[in-house]
């Protein structure tokens, strides 16, 4: 089965189904726009994404009136929040399986500490407001929670 990543065709087909001229699709190639991977013998080859992509650059320019530099740096943040939508949803199941396996959430109070929560139970603000009194007694410390064999940056 080939799938839209594959890089089956070649410029003069890839430029036929684009409806544009085989020298366009080298120079978007040149600029950055469009590139295809290569073939054994350097030759170009297109995948049907890179044709989605070539017909997306052709409205841009045509219908947009964006010029190549501006169509290049849309698709660059395109790109960049395709990408960073993917790592924010890793990070979102990951933080979902650590609460599901730990059982615990936390919370913020109102003078600002925090408390480790059961999974699934509702906190009422009034659960979590401590006199200044109270804080005192228990030292005032701050605590800084972090997971551990994570990889975020230690402070």
């Amino acid at each position: 089965m080939v799938t839209d990543d594959a890089p089956v065709l070649t410029v003069s087909q890839a430029a036929q189904l684009s409806g544009m001229h085989p020298q366009t699709l080298r120079q978007y190639d040149r600029l950055g726009l469009v590139v295809p991977r290569r073939a054994r013998g350097r030759g170009r080859r297109y995948s049907r994404r890179d044709v989605a992509r070539l017909l997306e650059v052709q409205r841009l320019a045509q219908e947009e009136g964006i010029n190549l530099a501006g169509i290049k740096r849309i698709l660059d943040l395109e790109h960049q929040v395709l990408q960073l939508e993917r790592r924010l949803s890793e990070l979102a199941g990951l933080i979902a399986a650590r609460e599901e396996a730990e059982g615990r959430v936390f919370a913020a109070g109102s003078g600002g500490d925090v408390v480790a929560v059961p999974l699934g139970r509702r906190v009422r603000r009034s659960e979590l407001r401590l006199d200044v009194d109270t804080r005192r007694e228990r030292g005032g410390a701050l605590v800084l929670w972090r997971p551990s064999g994570g990889r975020g940056r230690s402070a």
